[in-house]
């Protein structure tokens, strides 16, 4: 069948009306993501549908995949309404914000979507300075305290590369958020160096993949660490231990945006979401089995030798941007005391 971006927004619709439905519960449901972008949504031929299902009541639980075909599925997450209150909020929310901001609506039972949507874009203020930079700063915030807790690690394992990767994205999205909302995390490498530059430092897109270790793999991605990634993934999705990321579902989603972009001789944009997910997967196997990915996070710098420099880059990363966001806010005349 050849699936195309109306044939998956159909998919959408048909499954947010099966379910609501099904679970009186919701009570309404969006489409984001990749779908709604005005990009092309396939990356090495594969997508997926990423679907919000709003519940009158705390959801039991917060995220599912639904396996359409080997190539795509559906990544469902429930929120309970309680999270977009009060709606004006989320303006200021890096996550929620720009989500709600442009998706597509699916179904509602009850006026909440005008609501909240007419919240967040009151007054076209969405994207002004003063909104944008605190959108920012959270971000920032979030990705220092992180940086601090890294200060303390002795001994790093993937419990610690994790925390360092998710200061990382924090960063990076704080970079990213000036121009639009955070980068989905296929996609992070390869348009990270065009929001870069619309925030004048096109030096960050080499610092980012610096701080990943990048600059150690002068060949680009090995070739092996894709079918090494796969085993892992498949592994850790198969444990009672994985959550819904970690989802068999999902291996294709990633493994052939690595091999289209290992194919159109950028590899090393696929290092990112490989090395992230990797993580992710080592954290729930057990040590026996992280043996290549012990070796792969040696070679880009993740060990206890180099750790040290590694979260010493990061804060030159974030002052880097702290400063950038004082420098946009005295050009617009805001205070920079909110800065860290």
């Amino acid at each position: 069948m050849r699936v195309t971006r109306e044939t998956l927004i159909r998919l959408a619709k048909e499954t947010a009306q099966t379910r609501s439905f099904e679970n009186k519960d919701i009570i309404a449901a969006y489409l984001s993501g990749s779908l709604v972008g005005e990009g092309d949504p396939f990356l090495g031929g594969v997508t997926d549908i990423d679907l919000v299902f709003v519940m009158a009541n705390k959801p039991q639980r917060t995220r599912e995949i639904v396996k359409l075909t080997g190539d795509f599925h559906v990544d469902i997450h429930y929120r309970a309404r309680a999270e977009y209150t009060p709606a004006r909020d989320l303006r200021i929310n890096p996550w929620l914000g720009p989500e709600i901001y442009a998706p597509m609506l699916l179904l509602e039972r009850e006026k909440f979507f005008d609501f909240v949507q007419a919240a967040v874009r009151a007054g076209f203020e969405f994207n002004a300075p003063s909104l944008t930079l605190q959108r920012c700063r959270a971000l920032l915030r979030a990705s220092r305290k992180m940086w601090t807790e890294l200060l303390s690690v002795e001994s790093v394992g993937a419990a610690e590369v994790a925390r360092y990767l998710n200061a990382l994205y924090h960063a990076a999205c704080a970079v990213t958020g000036l121009n639009g909302g955070p980068l989905a995390e296929r996609r992070l490498l390869l348009d990270f160096p065009t929001r870069a530059e619309q925030a004048d430092r096109p030096q960050m897109a080499s610092a980012l993949i610096g701080l990943l270790g990048g600059f150690a793999l002068e060949s680009g991605l090995p070739p092996e660490w894709l079918t090494q990634w796969r085993a892992a993934f498949e592994s850790a999705a198969s444990s009672s231990k994985a959550d819904a990321y970690l989802n068999p579902a999902r291996t294709n989603y990633y493994f052939k945006a690595f091999e289209a972009m290992h194919e159109s001789g950028n590899s090393t944009a696929a290092l990112w979401p490989l090395l992230n997910s990797w993580t992710q997967s080592a954290l729930v196997l057990p040590a026996e089995q992280n043996k290549d990915w012990d070796a792969a996070r040696s070679v880009l710098g993740f060990n206890d030798k180099d750790f040290e420099a590694k979260v010493g880059g990061l804060d030159q990363f974030l002052d880097e941007i702290e400063a950038l966001l004082d420098e946009i806010a005295l050009a617009n005349g805001l205070d920079t005391s909110t800065s860290l």
